[in-house]
């Protein structure tokens, strides 16, 4: 059975942050993601989803100066220790929001570090990350993000996430496959999940060019979230999606793919 969480960075974003709960609530959805929750008070967030009854899915850990356009600081050999402190930080707000599983972004590379230095750093940030969530009882993700949206972004196919997750050896490191980067960035959707479905813990969605509400591209999302029942997917799918207008007035694409 299909479960939608509502990305509350992207939905709703004509109302006030904490309003956003409840008009997801109001909406039919059962949980919700969003990407950073350390603006605000953990027990205010809590509140918030007790209120409406909501199951926190995914939020991420720090990830530097996203106002300044840092997207994420795991690869970057001079920021560990900042790092590290992040990931103390994202365990003491999941455990208070209940959130079972909390995403990586790998970040911009540093133009002016070797590659390999890169993704040693990446890697090695990766398992002490995955130890220390899992100690938590936490799932820790990693996110391939396609580079016309962001580029520069350091980790950008399935592949590649696989291989980290190899390298690192950890059992607690997944992937978060989001359809509308992957779509950008290498196709073959369907066939990909279904072979990479054990380490698929969490998946995204908007459609393809715009980024906007599934059934408004060229994806089919009619047959992939079929699809997804059929092959047997147990995890949250995000609607992380920007609207074409006011967010109420754009859901009706549940009703249209049947979920």
């Amino acid at each position: 059975m299909i479960k939608l969480a509502a990305n509350l960075t992207m939905l709703y974003n004509e109302l006030d942050f904490l309003d956003r709960f409840e008009a997801a609530a109001k909406s039919g959805f059962a949980g919700v993601e969003y990407l950073f929750p350390y603006a605000y008070p953990k027990e205010q967030l809590a509140d918030r989803l007790a209120q409406n009854k909501l199951t926190q899915v995914l939020h991420n850990l720090p990830a530097g100066d996203w106002a300044g356009g840092e997207r994420g600081i795991a690869c970057h050999p001079d920021r560990v220790g900042e790092f590290q402190d992040g990931v103390g930080k994202a365990i003491e707000y999941a455990k208070a929001l209940g959130c079972r599983q909390v995403n990586c972004l790998a970040g911009i590379a540093p133009a002016s570090v070797d590659p390999e230095e890169v993704r040693a750093t990446f890697v090695s940030n990766l398992r002490f990350a995955s130890d220390k969530l899992g100690a938590a009882g936490i799932k820790l993700l990693i996110e391939p993000i396609n580079i016309y949206d962001i580029p520069g972004f350091w980790l950008s196919r399935t592949q590649q996430a696989l291989d980290l997750i190899r390298d690192t050896g950890s059992a607690n490191l997944y992937v978060q496959y989001d359809i509308y980067h992957m779509q950008r960035m290498e196709g073959e959707l369907a066939n990909t999940i279904k072979a990479q479905l054990p380490r698929i813990a969490h998946i995204q969605i908007a459609d393809n060019p715009g980024r906007n509400e599934p059934g408004t591209g060229e994806i089919n999302y009619r047959f992939l979230f079929g699809f997804l029942d059929s092959i047997g997917y147990e995890g949250w799918i995000g609607c992380e999606y920007k609207p074409k207008g006011k967010t109420v007035d754009g859901l009706g694409w549940r009703a249209a793919h049947g979920v």
